[in-house]
């Protein structure tokens, strides 16, 4: 019962932030806090000991930023917003949930762990950077917007690590708490996901019909990064016998971080990118789990 619960909580999510935009978009100021929840709950269940740097993570993390960028450049001259939409759905780094897809799909959840924790941290330091000089905040001296930029990126994904690696020093029984109760991190992105649609689509209903054009060409540049990402991953993984780790790595985001970023640093319509990379990524998780559990079945059958 309470797997099927999980399952559709996601798009119940997703629906209940939409037609209630009004209200939950209010609650936009949570966000920030959600997030650092979200990945101080994954980081606990994350072991030092058990990370092992590879060169597909540095594949991974290769496409991952020089990747946005080059899309970004790519798609500017041809619609800007485009662009923004299509870029922040590259830069986003894994989803926290991906190590369970992970495991789910029989890949090697290690190795997308570890992957998870660098693509946070690179973007953690790397976004400041890249904001300054995209959206809303090209209009600042370059100094003043790294620094505020900096200020709320970095200690947002690099504090919940810290606060991990410190409640396991000094701590141990708070650590070992949060480490066995990981489904916290899944109700509190259902919350998350509830807040940002809401605010998402609160931008969309404020703009005029001919906006709907470059609304519709953002989503559907979602579906082709989306689909690009969970190709190239599973191709370079394929080559160091990680391909499932390397598809959900490089294809399942984040998208709550994803669309707070755009809301908060590029323009408010790119939101629609990450926003419906949401739906798009978990229709392809869900016919690859589909896939598995035939190929599964069709072999106990054989037995």
């Amino acid at each position: 019962m309470l797997q099927r619960f999980k399952k559709w909580m996601l798009p119940a999510a997703m629906i209940t932030g939409a037609l209630f935009y009004r209200y939950v978009g209010l609650l936009s100021f949570l966000t920030p806090g959600l997030i650092f929840i979200m990945l101080l709950v994954t980081y606990c269940k994350l072991s030092l000991r058990q990370m092992n740097l590879t060169p597909l993570h540095a594949w991974l993390l290769g496409i991952q930023v020089i990747g946005g960028l080059a899309v970004y450049g790519l798609l500017y001259h041809i619609d800007p917003l485009v662009a923004e939409g299509a870029f922040i759905c590259v830069f986003c780094p894994t989803a926290t949930a991906a190590a369970v897809i992970t495991g789910m799909l029989g890949g090697d959840i290690a190795c997308l762990a570890t992957y998870s924790l660098l693509s946070n941290l690179t973007v953690a330091f790397v976004s400041p950077l890249i904001f300054s000089f995209t959206g809303e905040h090209v209009t600042l001296p370059f100094w003043e917007s790294l620094s505020k930029i900096g200020t709320e990126m970095i200690p947002l994904l690099i504090a919940p690590f810290l606060c991990a690696l410190a409640l396991q020093k000094f701590l141990p029984k708070a650590h070992a708490a949060l480490q066995s109760r990981q489904s916290i991190s899944f109700y509190l992105w259902a919350v998350s996901l509830t807040i940002v649609m809401g605010k998402t689509v609160s931008f969309i209903m404020g703009q005029n019909g001919s906006e709907y054009r470059e609304e519709v060409l953002i989503a559907l540049f979602a579906l082709i990064v989306c689909l690009l990402q969970f190709a190239l991953g599973k191709l370079i993984g394929h080559k160091y016998g990680q391909t499932i780790a390397g598809g959900q790595g490089l294809g399942q985001k984040n998208t709550v971080l994803a669309i707070w970023m755009a809301l908060t640093y590029l323009n408010p319509l790119a939101s629609i990118g990450p926003a419906s990379y949401v739906v798009w990524q978990n229709c392809f998780n869900s016919w690859q789990l589909w896939i598995k559990e035939r190929r599964d079945h069709a072999v106990i059958s054989k037995k």
